[in-house]
């Protein structure tokens, strides 16, 4: 029975930790963007994010995107520095097509910062690829 389930490997899905400039308030801020590098469009994206060590852990985070057309990318919330110290975790859920798809990325702790920065693609920025 379990060897017939078949779990699909999701491509050309990235996750990116970007800095960039906030102008209404004049500072650098850092930003997790979902990367949707596929020929099709996603459709009912579900986020769920959390940061975690071995003795603190921040809050569940959640976001819903209805849909995220193919060679785009959406913004998906704000990283405090404080939280880089932290494992931080997105799982995604979505649809491609009729089948519903997920893939875990995770920023290891201490992995942001300026030296780690590299171009992100589609977005044109600079930034923190997750695995």
């Amino acid at each position: 029975m379990k060897k017939d389930i078949e779990i699909p490997e999701v491509k050309d899905l990235h996750l990116a930790v970007v800095k960039e400039y906030n102008e209404v308030f004049q500072c650098e801020d850092w930003n997790a963007y979902l990367i949707n590098d596929k020929d099709e469009s996603l459709e009912m994206v579900i986020i769920v994010s959390h940061g975690y060590d071995e003795k603190d852990k921040t809050s569940l985070m959640r976001k819903k995107i209805d849909m995220l057309p193919a060679k785009s990318f959406a913004k998906i919330e704000l990283i405090q520095p404080e939280l880089f110290k932290l494992n931080n975790e997105f799982n995604i859920s979505f649809f491609e097509g009729n089948r519903m798809m997920e893939k875990t990325f995770i920023v290891p702790q201490n992995s942001i910062s300026e030296d780690a920065l590299e171009p992100i693609p589609l977005i044109e920025k600079m930034g923190v690829l997750a695995s």
